[in-house]
């Protein structure tokens, strides 16, 4: 009897000892998922430390620099606004070219009006609201109503729109604006400019509708599936057509957020802007949800592009360089972003 229960227990013992092979790779399985997804969600944030150490290693005493770092913080304000409203449209689907043309016109007009005609500030400020209502509705129609792809629509709208401002503020640079417009944007705020903050309250008010609404979960439902949403029920030409206005008018509040800031404007002055705007989206959708467009990820994309701007100016490189920087980032992002679509 003690033979056959020491032999009937060798087995189970020999279990209890050993693991067995299937868990094992079902634990390497996991941890192999999870390193993957750390890598992914966080490889932006790794970027980004990646260049400030190199130019804080090259250019220690201009780079690594508490002045140079809270001025990157507000400068870079505006264009984050900017590539907020573009990563709305983004997640629908959709494009809109004419947003850096927008911004240029509403802090062109928004300087002609205060300062040639003396409109109070807020009066301007409702005139320049109000065209870029006007201009996302027109775009919303052509785009929704009659059917015609948001790329062209968007791209004759920004040649419009820089042509209209044209006509009406002129060609040349307004500088002088008033005091309580500059104030609202320059006030330092823990050694930020306030525009920085602002920027951030219309981040995290983007993130709250987007993520814990249910306009924000049928926004990504409608970008990812339209014709699966359209089936469940959701208004997707709404979303489209809100989509639109919202970037519309996030590009006027970037321009007249870059107006406070600079003092002067002129109806080109935001063209450089379109491509770091999505370079950014595009890059941002390689962050915190890979595959998808996301708040955050724009916000912090925004950044790393200011990084190597600002890094490769001060080590003295030529304009070209910046310009390279930017569309590499802009091709990366989108062949990562693309990949980590078909992963999801």
């Amino acid at each position: 009897m003690t033979t056959e229960t020491a032999v009937q227990a060798e087995p189970a013992e020999r279990d209890e000892v050993r693991p067995r092979p299937l868990a094992v790779q079902r634990s390497r399985n996991v941890l192999q998922r999870l390193g993957r997804s750390v890598v992914d969600r966080y490889a932006l944030l790794a970027a980004m430390v990646v260049l400030i150490g190199i130019f804080s290693a090259l250019r220690p005493d201009v780079f690594l620099t508490a002045a140079n770092f809270t001025s990157m913080l507000g400068i870079q304000a505006p264009l984050a606004v900017l590539a907020l409203g573009v990563t709305v449209v983004l997640l629908v689907g959709e494009f809109d070219l004419s947003a850096a043309s927008v911004m240029g016109m509403s802090a062109a007009v928004m300087a002609y009006l205060t300062t040639v005609h003396e409109w109070p500030v807020l009066v301007a400020l409702a005139v320049v609201l109000v065209s870029a209502l006007a201009i996302g509705l027109t775009s919303a129609f052509f785009v929704v109503k009659v059917g015609i792809h948001s790329f062209i629509v968007t791209l004759g709208m920004g040649t419009l729109v820089t042509g209209a401002a044209l006509g009406v503020a002129g060609s040349t640079t307004i500088g002088g604006v008033p005091d309580s417009l500059t104030s609202v944007f320059r006030t330092r705020v823990l050694g930020v400019d306030a525009a920085f903050f602002i920027m951030l309250a219309i981040a995290v008010i983007g993130w709250i509708v987007l993520q814990k609404t249910p306009v924000g979960r049928n926004t990504y439902f409608v970008g990812q599936a339209p014709t699966a949403a359209a089936l469940a029920g959701i208004k997707v030409p709404s979303l489209r057509v809100g989509a639109l206005v919202t970037s519309s008018l996030l590009a006027a509040l970037a321009g007249v957020m870059m107006l406070g800031q600079v003092g002067a404007a002129s109806p080109g002055i935001a063209s450089p802007y379109l491509l770091p705007a999505y370079a950014a989206g595009f890059l941002g959708a390689t962050a915190f949800t890979p595959g998808r467009f996301n708040v955050w990820g724009t916000v912090f994309a925004v950044y790393l592009l200011a990084i190597g701007t600002v890094g490769f100016q001060l080590l003295g490189f030529s304009n070209w360089v910046t310009s390279v920087f930017n569309g590499s980032v802009l091709i990366l992002a989108v062949t990562f972003s693309t990949i980590f679509a078909k992963r999801r």
